[in-house]
């Protein structure tokens, strides 16, 4: 268990407040959610790793053999190596709430550590998850808030695979909150307001 593990940008929290993990989307990088975790929290701890797995040289979390066709072993190999990465920050922060929140293939690993280890986040923002397999049941998860955003259009999440994944979090016992837009693959404004929330959220 180290926090080494990954190269990540970090920021420490301020007394009290959370520790949010920032997981960007194919071919983004620890720069791209990093300030905006800080914008949408000041004051939180901030921990935005870099995926190291090359797609063409765009960085991801996980390896896949087509578009929504996932290395299901690489996978659960990965989401070992990520959860032990926010356990050992989180062991470095006692007592401070843990957040997450990715895109795409951010928030694919981030639903994939929550479904494999629900005590490590307390919140977690999903933005354009896509979850293809069928989940098995994690009562564990129950009272956790969640955030899933999605386009209605989107080409890479189909819509009925994002409802099927809201669903499934609500049979959890899980407190989903959702931003769906009409739109595709993009982030829209709204959907930052409502991670903005569920950050903030007392």
């Amino acid at each position: 268990m180290s926090t080494e593990s990954y190269h990540a940008l970090t920021k420490a929290p301020k007394p009290g407040a959370p520790v949010i993990f920032a997981f960007h989307g194919t071919g983004g990088d620890e720069n791209q959610f990093f300030d905006l975790a800080q914008q949408l929290l000041p004051g939180a701890g901030v921990v935005s790793p870099r995926g190291d797995v090359s797609e063409g040289g765009a960085a991801r979390f996980f390896r896949r053999t087509g578009e929504g066709v996932y290395d299901m072993d690489d996978l659960a190999r990965r989401t070992e190596a990520m959860a032990d990465f926010v356990a050992a920050h989180k062991a470095q922060n006692p007592g401070a709430p843990i957040y997450g929140f990715g895109y795409s293939n951010g928030a694919n690993i981030l639903a994939s550590v929550a479904m494999a280890h629900p005590d490590l986040f307390d919140r977690i923002g999903l933005l354009h998850p896509l979850i293809p397999w069928e989940p098995e049941a994690v009562p564990a998860l129950a009272g956790n808030r969640v955030l899933i955003t999605a386009g209605k259009h989107d080409p890479i999440c189909p819509w009925p695979m994002s409802q099927r994944l809201i669903d499934w979090f609500t049979t959890q016992g899980a407190e989903v909150s959702t931003e769906v837009h009409d739109g595709g693959h993009e982030l829209r404004q709204p959907e930052l307001l409502a991670l903005q929330s569920l950050l903030t959220a007392p």
